[in-house]
C-alpha cells in the first residue's frame, strides 16, 4: 500500500519543524508501505490545497499529516477535527483568523479513519510514549485534518486519514527551559510504527483511551 506523510514548515519564529525533520528521516518502504513525504506550507487553506493536490497526484491508500505540538510530551494521535479556527497566532502569511468555519458546509466534525488505537499500541510497543488526543487545536493542525477528512469523505471515500501530533526536539525545547522534547530520531521511528499499525489493521482495535477531562 501507499501510504502518504505530511509535515509542516517552520512556523512561529521557529527555523526548524519538528515534524519536518522526523519526516526527513522516515525510509521510502517502511512496514511494508511505500511513503511518499511532502512538505506543507503552515498557512491557512494553502496547506489543504497543497495536500489535495498530492492525494490527487499519488492516489494513496492512506494519509497520516503529521504537526508540531510544542508542550506536549508523547506522540500524539488526534481522534477528532473541529469546524474552527480560531488562531493564537499568525500563520506564515500573516494570517490569524478568529472564530471562522473551515468549510461553512462541512460537519461540526470529523473523526479519524486511521486504526488510531492501534497506532498509539504499536508506538508504546516501541517503546516510546504515546497517546490518544481528542484535541488538535484550532490552528493551521486542525485545519489540515479537518479539510484532509472533509476531502476524503467527499472525493476519497476509499482512502483512511489522520493527524499525528509530535512535540519539540531537544535543540528546541532547550530555549524553553523544562518544556518537553524527543529526538527527532526517536520521533521517527514512532511514526514507523504508527505506519505498521496502518498497513496492518483495516479495522481498529477496541480498548480504553478514554479522558476523565
Amino acid at each position: 500500500m501507499k501510504i502518504l506523510l505530511t509535515a509542516f514548515d517552520p512556523f512561529g519564529g521557529e527555523k526548524v519543524n519538528a515534524a519536518e525533520e522526523a519526516l526527513k528521516l522516515i525510509p521510502d518502504r517502511t512496514g511494508g508501505a511505500e511513503v511518499v513525504k511532502l512538505t506543507v506550507p503552515t498557512v491557512f487553506y494553502k496547506c489543504i490545497s497543497a495536500l489535495g493536490e498530492a492525494i490527487a497526484r499519488e492516489q494513496p491508500a492512506a494519509v497520516l499529516c503529521i504537526g508540531q505540538a510544542g508542550g506536549r510530551c508523547d506522540l500524539s494521535i488526534e481522534r477528532v477535527a473541529i469546524n474552527l479556527m480560531d488562531a493564537g497566532i499568525p500563520d506564515n502569511e500573516g494570517v490569524a483568523p478568529v472564530d471562522r468555519a473551515i468549510f461553512p458546509d462541512g460537519k461540526n466534525a470529523y473523526f479519524s479513519t486511521l486504526p488510531v488505537k492501534a497506532m498509539v499500541q504499536a508506538i508504546r510497543a516501541a517503546g516510546l510514549p504515546a497517546s490518544l488526543s481528542y484535541s488538535a487545536g484550532t490552528f493551521v493542525c486542525n485545519q489540515l485534518m479537518y479539510g484532509l477528512l472533509y476531502t476524503l469523505e467527499r472525493q476519497y471515500p476509499a482512502v483512511r486519514g489522520g493527524f499525528l501530533h509530535i512535540p519539540f526536539t531537544p535543540a528546541q525545547a532547550a530555549k524553553r527551559g523544562g518544556t518537553a522534547s524527543m529526538a527527532a530520531a526517536d520521533m521517527a521511528r514512532g511514526i514507523e510504527a504508527a505506519i505498521r499499525a496502518i498497513a496492518e489493521n483495516g479495522q481498529d482495535l477496541s480498548f480504553s483511551e478514554g479522558k476523565l477531562c
